[in-house]
């Protein structure tokens, strides 16, 4: 079980990922705007890999650890196989902007320019925002024996300067500057006929040779909008920044930085203040790699090279410079999400209320009547929001508990958090400040929460908290209860309309003390803490879990009816994937609905024959975490957990994550009746891990329909409510391959 050729490269599968969400911005059943939107979360999810993986790696190399994952590559080689790999992505993700995506803008409308291409009337609009919006906060930054070259933030987009002095030496001097990252990338100018381009190059495609350019993108809009590029603005305009000098030229640049800084237990004194400094450590952390325009000469990547390694004393290998085409950094294309062009997007879907909450005003009855069950997006996060609002302006509420990692800018539940504590309730917060990339947004809510007067805790140095959970305490009649919220997701109201995520509303008292033992154990001290029915990290959940894969193998070989699904971003463990193939020996039919990174090789004979992995990537971003056990194979019997883990030893050990049991029949059945086989017959989204890990399209077998899980999920109510006329969900257990899920 331990031989390195059984299981894929951690890394390797994480750069797989980024390659299938690239796909999803070259597919044409996009809108285009939504193409627009995968291109720019390639650009992000390569900065955050370079960054944080890739600089992980270098940091191995550089303190000479020897020690190989489950795969059996040492760090060196890793770095060796990763660099290509995310180079190619890079070039691809440029490739399918520049001759492909760009070009169908300019037919629907959206003018995206080079300089060069702008018309007397547009160069001078341009000029005007320049004088008034972007002269005023450049700094140019000139380098000499006077001045050390500067030390330069990292994502940041920058512009490497050649001048020379008309009455001074023949040697070039040196300047950078720094796009400003507080202005907009794409700089409005007014729409005219652009000239004849002049920035083509390499082959790329001009709009008449586009393949299946649809009606709709082919139809003149009524109103077009035009843009130029920020940094070629403030190029042209080089002159008013260095006065009696000869601009050369300029050349864009970036550097991305280690950002995965740790933080020590004997060292944080005070845990907020560890974060602030750590975030200031993040800007200027090592350089992991320099992106220069593919246009800038040997001269420049030299300078700019020699430069970083003199200032900074580290080692840049040539390998780590990454020359691209420009425009560098197209994460920023997401400003044209903003656009008012619902053509060019995805229908809205229309976000639906469970009909325990439609026929109930009061949220609370409806959860004593039973428990209610949340699929977002296509279940409106606002039953959540409610929850939360209505326990704040409750007078029977007595205590609100709740758990947030990332709640975004604009939070409705932390305004109700807030309320709360203003109308007397007891409120304990525990806002993780260790929820990578959004520290500084985490950090302005914890002290927001504590200026109202809220218990707030920052989590524990050596575990960040994960889980996503709830409590609200309420009195009644027959005593004080607990409603409680548990989930998959975030609380953030903004990110519920695109990630997928299931959410659980109970009043069961088992689960009410589980969650209050959890807090009193996150805000206090506590030891050999025991539940009665979550299984919680990194106290039970890893044993729990396992204990439940040998329990199906076990009941495999007394019934013959082993079965095990499992939906989760990532399966790394390799425990977990030695007990998987174990059961997968065993005969127990195993499918994993992984959408990221899956270290689990399937389909090999002797060991996973038995398993089949799947990645699910579209429109949605896939979130949720689902773990069945058929458990017997007896009806009823079937256990379904759901939570924040996923498969990972960071998740499994170093976390605080939750699962929790759907104990209600009909909510069991929602899922294993309907849910998970209708994710294991999507052909639409699905790409099915090989033996050697890569991926396929998945595609419908002779004659059945191409299944769209996420657009089937938007158009079906599946709420679990027993009536005269029977149960509304219907279906099959026996190999979730009878149901019908293609048709309405």
């Amino acid at each position: 079980m331990s031989r390195p050729e059984l299981y894929i490269n951690r890394e390797i599968a994480a750069v797989a990922f980024i390659r299938r969400v690239l796909e999803e911005a070259q597919s044409y059943r996009h809108p285009l705007l939504e193409r627009v939107k995968f291109i720019s979360f390639v650009g992000n999810q390569v900065d955050e890999f370079l960054m944080v993986r890739l600089a992980g790696l270098k940091d191995q190399l550089a303190a000479q650890v020897n020690d190989a994952g489950p795969d059996g590559l040492l760090a060196g080689q890793q770095i060796t196989l990763l660099r290509p790999l995310v180079l190619d992505i890079l070039r691809d993700q440029h490739a399918v902007f520049m001759d492909d995506v760009k070009p169908r803008l300019a037919l629907a409308g959206i003018h995206l320019l080079d300089y060069a291409q702008l018309s007397p009337a547009q160069r001078e609009s341009a000029a005007t925002f320049f004088r008034d919006a972007v002269f005023p906060v450049l700094t140019p930054l000139g380098v000499d024996r006077a001045h050390p070259f500067p030390l330069i933030s990292s994502r940041s987009l920058n512009l490497a300067v050649t001048l020379r002095d008309p009455l001074g030496a023949e040697t070039l001097a040196f300047a950078r500057l720094k796009v400003p990252p507080t202005l907009p990338r794409l700089v409005p100018v007014p729409v005219e006929a652009p000239a004849p381009d002049q920035s083509e190059k390499n082959g790329h495609r001009q709009p008449e040779a586009l393949p299946e350019t649809s009606l709709v993108e082919r139809i003149r809009p009524p109103a077009e909008v035009a843009f130029v590029w920020l940094e070629q603005l403030i190029a042209a305009h080089l002159d008013l920044l260095f006065p009696g000098m000869e601009v050369v030229a300029s050349y864009p640049f970036r550097v991305l930085r280690d950002a995965d800084f740790e933080i020590q237990a004997d060292e944080a004194g005070d845990l907020l203040d560890t974060i602030e400094q750590g975030l200031q450590q993040r800007r200027f952390g090592s350089v992991v790699t320099l992106i220069v325009e593919r246009e800038a000469p040997e001269s420049v990547r030299k300078l700019l090279r020699e430069n970083l390694i003199l200032r900074e004393k580290l080692m840049l290998d040539e390998a780590d410079i990454f020359e691209l085409e420009g425009p560098l950094d197209l994460s920023s294309l997401d400003q044209l999400m903003g656009l008012n062009r619902p053509d060019l997007k995805d229908s809205p879907i229309v976000a639906r209320l469970p009909l325990a909450l439609q026929r109930s005003p009061d949220t609370f009855q409806a959860i004593q009547e039973g428990d209610i069950l949340l699929h977002h997006p296509y279940d409106s996060f606002t039953a959540v929001t409610d929850f939360i609002e209505e326990a704040a302006a409750d007078p029977n509420v007595m205590a609100i508990k709740q758990t947030l990692y990332r709640v975004g800018h604009n939070a409705p539940v932390v305004q109700a958090l807030l309320e709360a504590c203003e109308r007397g309730k007891q409120v304990a917060v525990l806002v993780e400040l260790k929820a990578r990339f959004d520290e500084e947004n985490n950090i302005e809510w914890a002290r927001m929460l504590e200026r109202a007067g809220v218990h707030v805790i920052y989590g524990q140095v050596d575990l960040k908290t994960h889980a996503k959970v709830a409590l609200v305490v309420r009195r009644e009649s027959t005593g004080l209860r607990r409603y409680v919220h548990l989930g998959t997701g975030n609380y953030n109201a903004s990110t519920a309309r695109g990630y997928e995520d299931y959410g659980l509303l109970t009043c069961r008292p088992e689960i009410g003390e589980d969650v209050s033992t959890l807090f009193n154990t996150i805000t206090g001290f506590a030891r050999g803490v025991s539940y009665n029915k979550l299984l919680v990290a990194p106290n039970s959940l890893r044993s729990g879990l396992m204990e439940r894969i040998e329990r199906e193998i076990v009941r495999h070989e007394q019934t013959g009816a082993g079965r095990m699904i499992f939906k989760t971003n990532a399966l790394v463990d390799a425990d977990f994937i030695q007990a998987l193939y174990r059961a997968s020996q065993a005969g127990v039919q195993i499918d994993l609905l992984v959408r990221g990174i899956c270290c689990l090789r399937p389909g090999m004979p002797g060991l996973s024959e038995n398993i089949r992995v799947r990645s699910l990537v579209g429109r949605f971003l896939e979130h949720s975490r689902i773990y069945y056990f058929a458990n017997g194979g007896a009806p009823g019997e079937e256990e379904v957990l759901m939570g924040s883990a996923d498969l990972m030893p960071r998740n499994l050990d170093h976390r605080i994550e939750v699962l929790f049991p759907l104990e209600d029949a009909r909510l069991r059945a929602q899922i294993v009746e309907v849910a998970l086989p209708a994710y294991l017959r999507d052909t639409e989204n699905t790409r099915i891990l090989s033996e050697d890990g890569s991926y396929r399209h998945a595609q419908p077998t002779p004659g059945e329909e191409p299944m769209d899980v996420q657009m089937w999920f938007a158009r079906h109510l599946l709420d679990p409510v027993d009536d005269e006329a029977g149960p509304t969900l219907r279906g099959v257990r026996e190999g979730f391959s009878s149901l019908d899920l293609s048709r309405d």
